[in-house]
């Protein structure tokens, strides 16, 4: 864990989306808990009710990466 702190932002970033790419390409999508799957809901149900809130990833990643 040390290791990855020692890595800068953009490359841990990198390294976030490089992991979530090799978990989509699984065959099988990893098994949820209730409890996961209830606050999933409960999220995407939060997400439709309020919209227009948050902002769009390419802002985000543009603000963390300190590219704004």
């Amino acid at each position: 864990m040390a290791d990855l702190l020692e890595l800068s932002v953009a490359e841990r970033i990198q390294l976030v989306e490089d992991l979530w790419d090799s978990i989509a390409l699984m065959p099988e999508p990893p098994r949820l808990t209730v409890a996961q799957r209830e606050e999933l809901d409960r999220r995407l149900e939060d997400m439709r009710q309020n919209a227009n809130d948050g902002s769009p990833w390419d802002e985000v990643k543009k603000r963390i990466l300190g590219n704004s």
